[in-house]
């Protein structure tokens, strides 16, 4: 959805000098608030000031910058809610607010939650990335729907608004987070074979699956070079993978971490098998299941149910979204 030029917006702008520093401001560059980083090792934490006054008004914290429940405390009074990622093969999250249930989906759209009536959509954002000192980080717009809001009895609507500008500040620290990671993991060194690059990014073994051997190459038609009938153990390709070690050289190059496409090679249990590794690192919230070519959503969607039954059998229960 679109933002509407009527509504007040605010922009989320990183600073050019400080890289734990974010400012919102005004279309006009009026700064209201300041958003600050509180760097100690793995501990997400993150602060919010009125930009005028310097005083606090919300803090964020969490265990990692990436973990699927983060607190977020107003000041004075304080008052806690907690932000909880919901479902897994879709990107939402969830909290209370005074009685009322709020929705954010893809961490772009803030809903109000009328069960058993449809929800209302209260806040829309727009996220871009920007190059910042040299490095990518995210950057947003971001407005509340008072016309929406204004339907229901909220109270403490101050609150509420800065609730949902420290969501969507948590949502772009994780999203450059998993930026970082995804650099460091796919770009590999200059003089790293592509054999030893796929070994840095596919994800540990770990309790998978059963795995299924297959022939490296067979379906491209390319031949294995062995070692000299002199006993040379050397070769220029393994003979054999496992079947979800092979998933995961074929998404190796992936743009998005926490992203897996399904392609006409490969069996759907190695698939669900990769899947389920994604899903036991804590640095992914949720994953995405997509096709490589539209003969294959037939085969996504056993890939998503044959993931769910894994999840199932190793005792981890779910919202599938």
């Amino acid at each position: 959805m679109s933002l509407d030029q009527n509504l007040f917006t605010l922009q989320v702008k990183p600073s050019p000098t400080e890289s734990t520093i974010v400012d919102l401001t005004d279309p006009a560059g009026n700064v209201f608030y300041r958003k600050q980083r509180v760097i100690s090792g793995a501990v997400y934490a993150m602060r919010v000031y009125d930009f005028v006054s310097q005083s606090l008004l919300v803090t964020a914290t969490a265990p990692s910058v990436t973990s699927k429940v983060k607190i977020i405390e107003l000041q004075n009074p304080s008052v806690p809610v907690e932000l909880k990622a919901l479902g897994t093969f879709s990107v939402k999250w969830g909290f209370q607010w005074k009685g009322h249930e709020f929705e954010w989906k893809r961490e772009e759209e803030c809903y109000i939650i009328r069960k058993p009536d449809p929800p209302v959509l209260v806040v829309i954002t727009s996220r871009k990335e920007i190059v910042n000192s040299g490095r990518a980080q995210q950057s947003a717009t971001i407005q509340v729907l008072d016309y929406n809001l204004n339907r229901f009895d909220i109270e403490d609507r101050k609150g509420l608004e800065l609730v949902f500008l420290t969501s969507l500040l948590a949502f772009l620290d994780s999203a450059d987070a998993r930026n970082s990671t995804k650099e460091e993991e796919v770009i590999p060194s200059s003089r790293s074979s592509p054999l030893q690059s796929v070994a840095q990014v596919s994800p540990s073994s770990g309790t998978d699956p059963k795995d299924v051997q297959r022939e490296r190459g067979s379906n491209s038609g390319s031949k294995q070079i062995h070692g000299n009938d002199g006993g040379g153990t050397r070769s220029t390709r393994r003979g054999a993978e496992s079947g979800v070690s092979m998933i995961a050289r074929m998404q190796a190059l992936r743009t998005v971490v926490h992203e897996t496409t399904v392609f006409e090679e490969g069996e759907i249990d190695d698939y669900a098998g990769f899947c389920w590794r994604l899903l036991k690192d804590e640095a992914i919230s949720f994953i995405t299941v997509r096709s490589g070519h539209s003969s294959q959503v037939q085969k996504v969607l056993e890939v998503v149910e044959a993931t769910k039954r894994l999840r199932y059998q190793r005792g981890i229960f779910f919202d599938s979204g």
